[in-house]
């Protein structure tokens, strides 16, 4: 039977209403007795797995990735946890201890560090192994799984072994989660998991990014393994062997009626004739998820359309030379306060404004049209909450605020009290149940490594150690995605390409679907519907200087999402990476837009990779240019989609730094990134802020900084680094008014407590300072209005709200990770705030905006306008702040913040206090080098 976790540990989620309707059709006793049997999912054998020889890290690698390792349950599992909350083993006991650290830190010791997350060491202790598994009967790999964490460690004596072990490790962790996204990638969500508007809008997104036929998806294969020589060709039987081990679980899970009960929930499979279909995986479903993962996480820019907008709204506001120096002071391309990865002040210049913009197709005042991808809508797909949920999906598609998320603390040795460098870092990838990375240890010819992978392409590590090193990555963002502006001939659906009119290529995709017991949503369809043309997929229509045009955008990985694995497969193997300089050749190989860092016992390194096109001279990344041969990418071919890149030397890159912090900040100097928001205040801030006196202090321990990660992952950026400057403008003659004094003191007295959203104590769910914080949340976004709306006018700034939101508190739904995702104050105003109160104030700005904004620059106006709206703001109950969701009560300011497990199958999980921090998280001191 299930274990059950006790109501007290974990917030329990609210059962969906439509699982008590199905449940009283039947009869639980029955489905228990008849389902609930054991699942052997494969023969076991005997023998035990020790701790590894080749294990450098002396016990001291941890890591932890909740809610927990299994993501696959049973149709009874799932009833179970629908009706008593019971958890199938291992799905949810990594999210305790993951929880727990944001009340435990602050007393946190180095002996201490495995309270709060896995041993992350090779192998497994005998007396640990919960069982061992010889997947489809082979004898050359074993699968064993470890009491604690369930984790599987992958252990084959030949090549193929090792991989077919992994993909059958993969399918029993996620299979239906792996399903879900090639279906995803495919633009197949609603047809394959029902028709809810979020289906409906996810499926949409990606499909928008990626719209790949069978075709485009298998010579993307061809490409990657042909063009890498033998890795390409050792890649490729890996992936086969792989796929051969998902397939191998696939039918004995279907054969042993033990697969994942969400296929019966959704129709594809019946409980009682076990008839129906888990289909195979093939290659091309290994692209497709690819491209999910790299649409997400690993591509930036393509918000050209809404910079050429906003720079319009500001010449319109201004006037065209004044207009420009206004939104190039917001747009804060190479700002002197951004806080840096690199900061020894090497300079790496990328898209960078050129003296003299070549090419410029702006578009005509009022005329640009976001192309339609949805076409033919019936049923449920015609309701205002299906086109609600295209209308974000479109914005999220199209905006250059891609999800950021992942952070990253590296100590050299020298600041360190072992002289081992010391990394704490990780990927925020949202929280899903199940998640979308799944942990595993793999042991095989020339593959050595344990970490976290996403589900589908886990035949190597993506993020995690070697045998004495470890990596990991955060996003980075710099701009791979150009819009080009193609004239059109003939009709709407010609252009011009090199003089020649040319007809686009138009790709469908049509969805149906019915109620299911999972997805209650009523009978729809939709036709998804894009026009390709060899400048990449239309986005929007308009006309430049009366001419009719199509916007398009081509990305340097589009028909490349195969690419990395060569760059993965380095990764894993122990005879290819052995130093800094081998890691860094190594990452070199991933085409998506990350920062990569290192450590070993005696060196740190990090490198940004990306395939960054050359572009051609005098062309400004950040608007669209013409679609004419003088513009395009250098030595571009569009039959292969391959352009000359920038060297590696030209991409950040550095070993032996003193330190490296990431949070998806600028880079280095020089080096332009796509999103908006890299000025005076990020929330990179937070942990240069605590690292660097860490390191000034020296005698860096792994528990210190957690703790500083740990902090800052509590810390709430606008009040740590911008209210002590507004409390200084209100403050600068006497506060009289009694409403803005007491809002005044309560907030003072939560900087000087420390500026964090932090439960009073461990599972109270009510913060400290709580009053002052409810005060924040709804003063920011009414100061900033006030503070900008009368100097730029209110359609500019709107359009800088479209090219940056305002916020992104925890509680806040609108900024691009949604609510109850963890990862905040990514996006927002802080910067553009920050610098103009110290404008006001008098103080020294470098890089300040192009004019004072509150009240025109007169601090007593100013004063008046802070005032102001912070009695409006002090005014607002909490049910007015935090109004609710589908989650929360309104006025529930804990659960507005609270992280919650997106359920992507049936099993759900509690929700856990608000922190800011990677998903997969990785604590390495490494004590020897081979």
């Amino acid at each position: 039977m299930p274990r059950c976790t006790p109501r007290t540990t974990l917030d329990r989620l609210r059962t969906p209403r439509r699982f008590p309707k199905f449940l009283k059709a039947v009869s639980i006793c029955v489905l228990v007795a008849g389902l609930l049997t054991p699942v052997t999912q494969a023969a076991a054998a005997g023998g035990t797995a020790g701790i590894a020889a080749n294990d450098y890290c002396g016990g001291r690698c941890s890591d932890i990735l909740p809610p927990g390792e299994n993501g696959n349950a049973t149709l009874a599992q799932i009833l179970l946890n629908q009706v008593f909350g019971t958890q199938p083993d291992h799905a949810e006991d990594q999210l305790g201890p993951y929880s727990n650290l944001a009340a435990g830190y602050s007393t946190l010791t180095d002996d201490k560090i495995n309270t709060f997350f896995n041993d992350a060491s090779f192998g497994v202790a005998s007396d640990q192994v919960a069982s061992t598994t010889r997947p489809g009967g082979r004898t050359d790999v074993t699968i064993v799984r470890d009491k604690k964490s369930g984790v599987p460690h992958i252990t084959g004596t030949t090549r193929y072994g090792t991989e077919y072990g992994a993909g059958f490790a993969a399918a029993q962790d996620r299979l239906w989660l792996m399903d879900v996204f090639r279906h995803v990638g495919r633009g197949q969500l609603t047809s394959f998991a029902g028709g809810a508007p979020s289906n409906q809008g996810l499926e949409q997104e990606f499909w928008r990014n990626a719209p790949y036929t069978e075709a485009d998806l298998q010579a993307q294969i061809d490409s990657a393994t042909a063009n890498a020589g033998a890795r390409g060709t050792q890649a490729l039987a890996d992936a086969n062997a792989y796929l051969d081990g998902i397939n191998a679980y696939i039918d004995a899970s279907d054969s042993g009626r033990y697969f994942p009960g969400e296929y019966v929930l959704t129709g594809h499979k019946d409980a009682i004739t076990n008839a129906g279909t888990i289909d195979h995986f093939k290659l091309t479903d290994l692209v497709a998820l690819a491209s999910v993962i790299g649409a997400l996480f690993g591509s930036g820019g393509g918000g050209e359309v809404n910079n050429a907008l906003s720079l319009l709204a500001a010449q319109s506001q201004y006037g065209v030379t004044e207009g420009t120096k206004v939104w190039e002071s917001f747009r804060e391309r190479n700002d002197p306060e951004a806080v840096l990865t690199v900061h020894n002040g090497e300079s790496f210049p990328y898209a960078t404004k050129p003296d003299t913009a070549q090419g410029e197709a702006l578009p005509d005042a009022g005329s640009v049209a976001q192309e339609p991808l949805v076409y033919d809508r019936t049923g449920s797909a015609g309701t205002a909450k299906a086109t609600g949920a295209s209308a974000t999906a479109a914005a999220t598609t199209l905006t250059s605020a891609k999800r950021g998320m992942s952070n990253a603390l590296v100590v050299s040795g020298e600041a360190t009290a072992s002289g081992h460098p010391i990394a704490v870092f990780g990927p925020q990838t949202g929280y899903f149940a199940p998640q979308l990375l799944m942990l595993q240890e793999i042991q095989g010819p020339g593959l050595s490594a344990r970490g976290a992978s996403f589900a589908g392409l886990s035949m190597y590590v993506e993020l995690g150690r070697g045998q004495d090193y470890s990596w990991s990555a955060t996003t980075s963002g710099q701009d791979i995605i150009d819009t080009y502006a193609v004239e059109l001939c003939q009709d709407d659906f010609h252009y011009l390409y090199h003089g020649t009119c040319t007809a686009m290529d138009k790709v469908e995709r049509s969805n149906s679907w019915k109620p299911t017991t999972a997805d209650g949503t009523a009978a729809g369809s939709y036709r998804m519907q894009v026009y390709r043309t060899k400048y990449g997929p239309v986005e929007y229509r308009a006309t430049v200087g009366g001419k009719k045009v199509a916007y398009t955008t081509l990305r340097s990985s589009y028909m490349h999402e195969a690419d990395s694995i060569i760059g993965f497969q380095m990764l894993n193997d122990p005879d290819y990476v052995k130093s800094p300089a081998t890691f860094q050749s190594a990452v070199q190989h991933i085409n998506y837009t990350f920062n990569w860092f290192y450590a070993d016992s005696a060196h740190t390194a990090y490198y940004n990779s990306g395939d960054n096109p050359v572009r051609a001279s005098g062309v400004d990344a950040e608007f669209p240019v013409w679609a004419q041969a003088p513009y395009e990418w250098q030595n571009w071919d569009p039959a292969t989609n391959t352009a000359a890149y920038t060297p590696a030397s030209a991409h950040p890159n550095s070993t032996d730094q003193d330190y490296y912090i990431s949070w998806n900040n600028k880079q280095a100097k020089d080096y332009t990134t796509a999103p908006w928001g890299d000025g005076s205040v990020h929330r990179g801030n937070l942990l240069e802020d605590r690292v660097k006196k860490l390191v000034a202090a020296g005698g860096v321990t792994r528990s210190s900084l957690t703790r500083a990660m740990a902090d800052a992952a509590l810390a709430d950026l606008r009040a740590e680094d911008v209210l002590p400057k507004l409390l200084q403008v209100v403050r600068s003659s006497p506060v009289t008014d009694t409403t803005a004094a007491a809002a005044v003191t309560k907030l003072s007295d939560w900087v000087t407590a420390g500026a964090r959203r932090k439960e009073t104590s461990a599972g109270s769910k009510t913060y400290g300072n709580a009053d002052a914080i409810r005060i924040l949340d709804a003063w920011w976004p009414l100061l900033v209005k006030a503070e900008f709306t009368p100097g730029l006018g209110t359609d500019l700034y709107t359009a800088f709200t479209a090219n940056l939101p305002v916020d992104e508190s925890p509680s806040a739904a609108h900024g691009p990770t949604g609510a109850h995702a963890g990862s905040s104050f990514q996006y927002g105003w802080w910067s553009y705030v920050d610098k103009d109160i110290r404008a006001v104030l008098g103080q020294p700005v470098q890089g300040g905006l192009a004019q004072k904004y509150c009240g025109g620059g007169s601090l007593s106006a100013c004063r008046d306008i802070l005032i102001s709206t912070l009695k409006t703001a002090s005014g607002l109950t909490a049910a007015q702040v935090y109004p609710g969701d589908d989650q929360c009560s309104a006025g529930d300011q804990w659960c507005a913040d609270s992280i919650v497990q997106r359920a992507l199958g049936g099993i759900k999980h509690g929700r856990i206090t608000w922190q800011n921090r990677p998903t997969y998280q990785q604590v390495v001191e490494y004590t020897s080098h081979r």
